[in-house]
């Protein structure tokens, strides 16, 4: 048995944060606004990956108004994802992400978020893909007040 999993995530870009997304902190003059470290794509795998075991979303297993996760780092959390999929005999065949950002540059950092993200989910680097885009200066995202991360994640029975 095979199932697919989608996951979106945004946040705000504020002056005073780091920015780190897929784990990677990234040089940029503002980062991103959250309860956690705000990685807006680690936020969109573990999303995709709960969704397609049908194991509810990222807001259930780790809310905003629990102090436990204020600041926590996003791999971690990734992990007990993992933990949970593996629980329920499920393992990540592939994982493909896209990140929406209109600055910075985040093509020098892909792989070694693509590489974060199998280490934490247990897999092989090749069955992550991991891009960005802009949207060529529209909407908020081009406006540069957030960036957005859109992820799709097939699992199969372990």
């Amino acid at each position: 048995m095979i199932r697919v999993g989608e996951g979106y995530d945004v946040h705000r870009l504020v002056e005073g944060r780091p920015l780190i997304l897929g784990g990677v902190r990234i040089p940029h003059d503002r980062g991103l606004l959250g309860h956690s470290d705000a990685d807006a794509l680690m936020h969109a795998v573990c999303n995709a990956c709960l969704g397609a075991a049908g194991l509810g979303d990222i807001g259930h297993h780790f809310p905003d108004n629990d102090e436990r996760y204020r600041d926590a780092d996003s791999r971690m959390l990734l992990r007990h994802v993992c933990s949970l999929l593996t629980a329920h005999a499920w393992t990540v065949v592939n994982l493909d992400a896209t990140i929406i950002a209109q600055a910075p540059r985040l093509a020098p950092y892909v792989d070694l978020m693509g590489a974060h993200m199998a280490s934490d989910l247990g897999i092989e680097v090749h069955q992550v893909n991991v891009k960005a885009a802009t949207t060529e200066g529209l909407g908020f995202i081009g406006r540069e007040e957030g960036i957005a991360v859109r992820a799709v994640v097939l699992i199969g029975r372990s």
